[in-house]
Formats: structure tokens, C-alpha cells, sequence
């Protein structure tokens, strides 16, 4: 058995009463857990409010680490929540967050620097008031933790998002030079500052947009959240 920290990434329903629940544990990375009878039994271990999205657990399971499904024994809430399910801006932002982690998360293996920084993102956005920036902010951040975050050192008028870098001239057609691309150039120096900066809704989408492009280049296989177009009607 393996006692450790995870974090819910989705749960979804299968058969009549079952869950299928994606978690980022501590201590092996990504795993895939089978819940059985969890929406119908209202005595039984397991509570479906334990599995919403960007939950902080402390769980007890099996690993046989096989690329399988794996068994959870016990769970326990770690760090309860205030807002961040029951706020409508704030869930919808979980959805579109979680997403993004099951997206580019993939490895069965600990990473606990990544797994700190999750753990503090959540807390950090359950008790913020100002969020309408916090998912520019989460993504940047991210990013350092998957290894290609932008060079903050690098000048120029255009952002290469092929090389992540600052420079004086275009030479692909992934070089942009706009007022998103300028705003990144300010926020990679001081990403707090985020938190407060005012953005117009165009702003604010045309920097979005240009992120998930760079994540796009950047992670084999990345897919345009689903939540996206729910997120952008939140923010005006």
C-alpha cells in the first residue's frame, strides 16, 4: 500500500454508479483509479464530493504501477476548499485548469516541485479575490515546471514561441508581434504582478490564445480545452 498526497484531475461517470478518477499523486504522478457503486451508495467509503476537480487528498492505495487501473483504498479531503467549487467564476476556472493538467500532465513518476506548486496554486486561487488573470498566470507558471518557459532575459520585438525567446526579427511563421506578445514581455519579469494587472477582454483572450499556441508547439499532442469557450464568456 502507498500513502500519499493527490490531486483530483477529472472523474467520469461509467456504468450506472462507478467512477473513473485521473489524480496527480506525490508520490508516483499520474494514476487512473476504478470507484465502484460511489453515486449510488450513500454509506459507502467514498464520497463523489471527494472527486471534484483540483481536490487536495490524502489517499491510501495500491499501485502495481502496470499502466492499468489502480485500486484506492482509503481517501481523506487534505485541504478543504471555501470558494473554489461553489464560486461560478471559480469552478469554471478549475474546469478549464484541470483540463489543462490531465492535457500535459502524463508521467507516472514524482515530481514533487510540480506537485508543491499545484498544491499552492489551488489554495492561492480558493481564497483570491481578483482572479480574473489567474489562468494566464497559472499557465505561465506551469510552464517553468514542463521546461519551456519563456526566456525572461531575451529583448526584441518579437516573440519566437518555436524557440521561446525574445528577438529583433521574424524568422517563422510562429513570430508574433502584437500587444499580447508585448504584455508577455512585462509579466514574464514579475509573474505576482499578474494577479493585478487590468486587461481587456480582447487582451485577455489574445493572451490566452497565444499561450495554448505555445503550449501547443511545445507538448506532442496538446488539445484545446473544451472549457475554453466557457472560460472566455466569464471574463469581459
Amino acid at each position: 500500500m502507498v500513502s500519499t498526497q493527490a490531486i483530483v484531475l477529472s472523474a467520469i461517470k461509467y456504468a450506472d454508479a462507478d467512477l473513473i478518477v485521473t489524480c496527480y499523486t506525490k508520490s508516483d504522478g499520474i494514476k487512473t483509479y476504478h470507484i465502484r457503486g460511489v453515486l449510488k451508495s450513500k454509506r459507502g467509503k467514498f464520497k463523489a464530493s471527494s472527486f471534484l476537480p483540483c481536490t487536495q487528498l490524502d489517499i491510501v492505495a495500491r499501485h502495481r504501477n502496470k499502466g492499468t487501473m489502480e485500486y484506492l483504498n482509503e481517501t481523506k479531503i487534505s485541504v478543504p476548499y471555501y470558494t473554489l467549487h461553489t464560486d461560478v467564476i471559480k469552478s469554471s476556472l478549475v474546469m478549464f485548469l484541470s483540463e489543462i493538467l490531465k492535457n500535459v500532465i502524463r508521467e507516472e513518476e514524482a515530481n514533487t516541485e510540480l506537485f508543491e506548486f499545484l498544491q499552492h496554486a489551488f489554495v492561492d486561487l480558493d481564497t483570491r479575490n481578483n482572479v480574473a488573470n489567474f489562468h494566464i498566470y497559472f499557465l505561465l507558471a506551469l510552464s517553468r515546471y514542463l521546461g519551456f518557459y519563456p526566456d525572461s532575459d531575451s529583448k526584441g520585438l518579437y516573440f519566437n514561441m518555436l524557440e521561446g525567446v525574445f528577438q529583433d526579427s521574424r524568422t517563422n511563421p510562429y513570430c508574433v508581434q502584437n500587444q499580447a506578445s508585448n504584455t508577455l514581455s512585462i509579466v514574464l519579469h514579475d509573474l505576482e504582478a499578474l494577479h493585478d494587472m487590468q486587461m481587456s477582454k480582447i487582451l485577455r483572450k489574445d493572451l490566452l490564445s497565444l499561450l495554448l499556441t505555445y503550449y501547443q508547439l511545445h507538448i506532442d499532442g496538446f488539445r484545446q480545452p473544451r472549457s475554453l469557450e466557457i472560460l472566455e464568456q466569464l471574463f469581459k
